[in-house]
C-alpha cells in the first residue's frame, strides 16, 4: 500500500522515480481503509531531502500512510522557500486539536545550543507534552530524540571532543524487540552528531532500555514504552551522499572537520560512497508502521486516553 502525500510536493516525483507507492488525495479517497495518520515534526534546515528521506522510510511499508508536514509555529526557517513552507506545511498550533498514530521529530543542527537557549524550546516542550494525549507512537530523531530524552527523563546531551562522523558498526541489544524484528546481530549507521547521549546515564533513567548500541560511539536506538516513544541518535534515514554533502560543505567553508569513518571506499573521498544501511532503515521503520498499526485504536478520538 502507498503512502499519501500532495502530488505537487517535490517528494512525490523522486519516490515514484524510486518505485514507492503513492497517492495524491484524489486516489486514496478511492480506498475504503483508514489510513494511519503520520506527522513529521520537520526541524532539518533542508526540509525538502528530509521529507524525502523520512517519506521514502514509511512508504515501504504494506499499510496506506498519510503524511502531515508539522513546523514550529514561530520559528522561520532560511533555507527552505516560503512558497514550500505555505504549501506543504501547518504551524503546530493549528494541528494540536488533531489527533495521529504516529510523530516522528527530526533533528536540528543546534547541538551546541543547552536546550533550554533553543528559541523555540517552549513551543517543543508543549509538543512532546502533546503526544502522550493525541500522539500513539513518537520517533525521537538524533536531536529530536535527545530532546525526548532530557524532556521526559531529565538526561542530558554532552558535548564531544571531536565530531562522530560516518558510519559505525552497532550491536543488536535486543533481538526479541519487535522493532527489531529481520534485523542482524550488527548493523551499520551514519552518525553526524557534535553530542552524546551516555549509556550510563540511560541506564539509571527509569523505563529507558536501549535497543542498538555501539561502543565507539554509544547508544543508538533507545525505547521508552511509558511514553510510547523511540530515540534514536544516528541516521538510518539518510541518503548515501548525505555524509559527503556535509564533508563538502565543511570543506568549501574551511570548517574543521575529519574525514567521515568507514563511510568512502578505500577512504578516497574522490569515490561514491556505497549505501549499506538501507535494508535495515526499512526494517526499522516499517516495523514501527507495524506496531502502530497493530496497537493503535481505530477511532482516532480514541488514541491517548
Amino acid at each position: 500500500m502507498p503512502i499519501k502525500i500532495p502530488s505537487a510536493l517535490p517528494a512525490y516525483d523522486v519516490l515514484t522515480r524510486e518505485g514507492v507507492m503513492v497517492l495524491d488525495d484524489d486516489q486514496a479517497a478511492l480506498q475504503d481503509i483508514r489510513p494511519l495518520r503520520i506527522g513529521l515534526l520537520n526541524l532539518m534546515p533542508k526540509k525538502i531531502q528530509t521529507e524525502t528521506q523520512f517519506a521514502r522510510l514509511i512508504g515501504a511499508t504494506p499499510l496506506q500512510i498519510e503524511l502531515s508536514l508539522i513546523r514550529m509555529s514561530e520559528h522561520k526557517t532560511k533555507n527552505t522557500a516560503s512558497e514550500h513552507m505555505a504549501s506543504f506545511y501547518r504551524p503546530f498550533q493549528d494541528v494540536r486539536a488533531e489527533k495521529f498514530d504516529g510523530l516522528i521529530i527530526t533533528g536540528a543542527p543546534i547541538e551546541h545550543l543547552a536546550f533550554e537557549d533553543v528559541t523555540y524550546w517552549d513551543e517543543l516542550r508543549e509538543v512532546m507534552d502533546w503526544t502522550q494525549t493525541h500522539v500513539h507512537s513518537t520517533f525521537g530523531v538524533c536531536w529530536g530524540g535527545m530532546a525526548m530524552t532530557n524532556h521526559f527523563h531529565g538526561v542530558d546531551k554532552h558535548m564531544l571532543d571531536a565530531k562522530a562522523f560516518g558510519c559505525f558498526r552497532h550491536q543488536n541489544l535486543a533481538p526479541s524487540s519487535p522493532y527489531l524484528r529481520g534485523f542482524s546481530d550488527d548493523c551499520v549507521t551514519p552518525v553526524s552528531r557534535w553530542t552524546e547521549m551516555r549509556q550510563s546515564e540511560i541506564d539509571t533513567a527509569s523505563g529507558l532500555k536501549t535497543l542498538l548500541g555501539s561502543d565507539e560511539v554509544g547508544p543508538c536506538l533507545v525505547e521508552d514504552s511509558a511514553h510510547r516513544a523511540l530515540y534514536i541518535f544516528n541516521h538510518f534515514e539518510y541518503d548515501r551522499d548525505t555524509l559527503k554533502q556535509e564533508y563538502d560543505r565543511d570543506i568549501q567553508e574551511n570548517s574543521a572537520i575529519s574525514l567521515p569513518k568507514n563511510y568512502y571506499p578505500d577512504n578516497d573521498p574522490r569515490r561514491m560512497p556505497l549505501n549499506r544501511w538501507r535494508s535495515h532503515a526499512h526494517l526499522l521503520y516499517g516495523n514501527w508502521i507495524n506496531e502502530i498499526y497493530q496497537s493503535a485504536p481505530f477511532e482516532m478520538s480514541r488514541i491517548g486516553t
